[in-house]
């Protein structure tokens, strides 16, 4: 099976939520007490997805509001030179400024991210700030679980879910989890269901989905997906790390996708390369199995990179991984 997508739209995905500044440690396998150097790249889920998806030939555009300052400059001229449309990006006018995230590299196995999220721009994001006609345009509408934690990002990312739903645009909804960001896992765990009971492709590690359905292990696949299905998804993608991962359709079919060996730099932007790749494939018409192979196959080639935007890969560096590795 592969997913079906209105065709005739001018955006291949749209996302919304965070763009922000991530500053990677130069120095590796060392505390970051003992870093010194770091270097500077855009950052933030959504951000990342469309960079991603924009470096695999697709049409992306984005939704966000940024400071208005030399970082949200940095951020939105990061954006345009990517490929990527920047009308809908917003400067705040109240002060608030980017967020911030540090990067900790102690080894392969041991990283760590420090962020600064307090009153950050993206999450002042408002509904009236929210374009239907902007939205339409998208065969997809991205959407990114920390843009839910505080209002009025949140309104805003639910305001861009009725657009599309209402016009036909698939909803992508990437968990993207950061407990710092949220009051109690209880709130998480309410607005993460009612999102996801709304949209067309939910996409999560074990734990965030875990974290969805306020669980203190390790929950159980089948239960997850029966769930979602009684709503109004269609398909379920579940990531088990060096497992692999899983997507899950409504008549039971299961696709599995290994995850590609490799010589691991850092953890972060494992995801948010996944992403891009399986939504690409989608994109292209290309079914489940292929999609899975795509998202693995490009984290596979971010984890041994130092960046994680820079770093996304070329269709032609996923397709020769897959290659040598089948």
């Amino acid at each position: 099976m592969s997913l079906t997508l209105n065709q005739d739209r001018e955006f291949d995905i749209i996302a919304i939520g965070r763009a922000a500044i991530d500053l990677n440690a130069n120095e590796y396998n060392r505390p970051m007490e003992e870093t010194m150097t770091f270097t500077k790249y855009v950052g933030g889920s959504p951000a990342n997805i469309a960079i991603g998806s924009s470096k695999l030939g697709l049409k992306a555009g984005f939704i966000g509001k940024i400071s208005q300052d030399q970082h949200g400059n940095f951020i939105k001229q990061y954006m345009q030179d990517k490929g990527i449309d920047t009308s809908n990006i917003v400067f705040d006018t109240d002060g608030h400024k980017s967020g911030l995230t540090f990067t900790e590299i102690l080894s392969p196995e041991e990283c760590s991210i420090l962020m600064y999220r307090d009153k950050v721009a993206d999450l002042y994001l408002d509904s009236t700030e929210v374009n239907e006609d902007y939205i339409k345009k998208a065969k997809m509408l991205l959407v990114s679980g920390t843009a839910l934690a505080q209002s009025p990002s949140r309104e805003a990312v639910l305001q861009a879910i009725q657009y599309a739903t209402k016009n036909d645009v698939k909803v992508i909804f990437e968990l993207d989890y950061r407990p710092y960001t949220w009051k109690s896992t209880e709130e998480t765990a309410v607005y993460y269901s009612l999102v996801a009971e709304q949209s067309d492709v939910v996409i999560g590690t074990r734990d965030e989905y875990d974290v969805m359905e306020k669980l203190n292990s390790t929950g159980d696949n089948e239960k997850t997906v029966h769930h979602l299905f009684q709503h109004h998804t269609e398909l379920v993608v579940i990531k088990h790390g060096v497992d692999g991962s899983y997507a899950y359709e409504p008549d039971g079919t299961v696709h599995r996708g290994q995850a590609y060996k490799t010589k691991v730099l850092k953890t972060f932007g494992a995801g948010d390369s996944y992403a891009s790749a399986f939504l690409y494939a989608l994109i292209k018409g290309k079914d489940y199995e292929t999609a899975l192979k795509f998202g693995s196959a490009s984290a596979s080639i971010v984890v041994s990179k130092h960046s994680s935007s820079e770093a996304m890969p070329t269709v032609e560096e996923i397709e020769q991984l897959i290659r040598e590795r089948s």
